[in-house]
């Protein structure tokens, strides 16, 4: 680990009123926490990106047609 990283890490520490050893803990637990979240996300996207359901593609068609027909006769 580069000094400077380190001197920053301990300087943030010690602001906190930690111990290294329980800085370094919070942030490998937060980020791990985000690649959770980022797989979680990942994994949903990957779901519904191309899978949908010809009901709800049709629901959809319709809600855009209305929606255009909306804005056209409000403006």
């Amino acid at each position: 680990m580069e000094d400077s990283l380190l001197r920053e890490a301990d300087k943030t520490a010690k602001r906190m009123g930690v111990s290294r050893s329980r800085f370094f803990a919070l942030a490998v637990g937060d980020f791990l926490e985000r690649q959770r979240r980022d797989q979680m996300l990942s994994q949903l996207n990957e779901v519904y990106a191309d899978r949908t359901d010809p009901a709800e593609g049709m629901l959809l068609k319709s809600v855009k047609a209305k929606s255009r027909r909306t804005l056209r006769d409000t403006w």
